[in-house]
């Protein structure tokens, strides 16, 4: 049985969803030959026990948060010696020139800053919930809206994520 770990970094739950969905459709696609641990980017120390390595991580702000640059950095070899992966979650992936991992550009910067060159990349665009930000993010966020043309409205709840293109990534992630 292949030991897969899926490793996310989220702040407001979109990212840990994504990868709840890759874990139960791995799960039920074939049980016998992939085994999917699930963990919050804080809570990994060894990834000794694991055949491959994937990560998720959301943008808040602007940016990946600092604690996967430094995970990153810290497991570097085993990140380069087995089957590896990593998605962004960003509301940015919901423009159509902006969804891949070589039109968007907070996927450029993260691969400009760490040496590991992941064998699969996806973005995913986010999710919308101007009621389950803080106040502080609302505003932020509906401000960053206004600026990309996205909605305003402050009842807004979008899920802008493409769950087919999930699965495509998960069937890469099985054949690697």
């Amino acid at each position: 049985m292949t030991q897969i770990l899926l490793i996310y970094s989220s702040v407001h739950g979109q990212t840990r969803k994504i990868c709840e969905y890759i874990k139960q459709k791995v799960h039920q696609a074939d049980q016998a030959e992939h085994y999917v641990t699930l963990a919050a980017l804080d809570d990994v120390d060894d990834l000794s026990g694991f055949d491959s390595i994937y990560i998720g991580a959301s943008i808040r702000h602007g940016k990946h948060r600092p604690a996967l640059y430094e995970f990153i950095q810290q497991h570097q070899v085993e990140l380069e010696t087995k089957p590896s992966g990593f998605f962004s979650v960003s509301l940015v992936a919901r423009k159509p020139n902006k969804n891949t991992p070589e039109t968007n550009a907070y996927m450029q910067a993260f691969l400009q800053k760490i040496l590991w060159q992941p064998a699969l990349l996806q973005t995913f665009a986010g999710n919308l919930d101007y009621q389950g930000y803080g106040v502080m993010d609302r505003h932020i966020i509906r401000f960053i809206m206004w600026i990309t043309k996205g909605p305003t409205d402050l009842n807004t709840k979008v899920e802008y994520t493409d769950w087919q293109k999930v699965d495509d990534f998960i069937a890469k992630m099985i054949e690697a």
